[in-house]
């Protein structure tokens, strides 16, 4: 069963949300798909986001698991509310060896206030997908009228 949006604009804002993310644009991070509580997200491999045995370093997988999960949360909050992650653990299960990645972000739980996500990190070498890490995360509704102005480059 879909999830209702509480917010008729949340993917379109979700989208301008994820835009503003310096980091997603220096990883090559890009967005494969949205839906109420749920964010694809897309990497391809690059050299220079790899640790010292050439796989893609942890903290770039954590770092795209945690805006796929984070932008799921988002798609599902209200309006007037922007979304921060309280907490999160990740698990790795294989190598992030592969020419692209795919991370999955779907929320579990949506509440007011708190939302229960997780997000899976797929690589892809060839036809062959291999799950390579998991993350489970408590997301927070921030509802600072301010906090979206000061995310805003423009207003910087």
């Amino acid at each position: 069963m879909m999830p209702d949006l509480r917010n008729p604009d949340a993917l379109t804002q979700m989208r301008a949300a994820f835009d503003r993310q310096g980091i997603m644009a220096t990883l090559g991070i890009t967005v494969a798909e949205v839906g109420p509580g749920l964010v694809i997200l897309a990497l391809p491999f690059r050299p220079d986001l790899t640790q010292h045995h050439g796989f893609v370093h942890a903290g770039v997988i954590t770092t795209a698991m945690d805006s796929a999960a984070g932008f799921a949360a988002f798609t599902l909050m209200d309006a007037d509310a922007e979304v921060l992650t309280a907490e999160f653990k990740a698990n790795f299960l294989a190598p992030a060896r592969g020419q692209t990645f795919r991370m999955v972000g779907e929320v579990i739980k949506s509440g007011r206030t708190l939302t229960f996500a997780e997000a899976r990190a797929y690589a892809m070498d060839g036809t062959t997908e291999t799950l390579i890490a998991t993350f489970t995360a408590t997301m927070m509704a921030v509802r600072d009228p301010g906090l979206r102005e000061r995310s805003n480059p423009a207003t910087l």
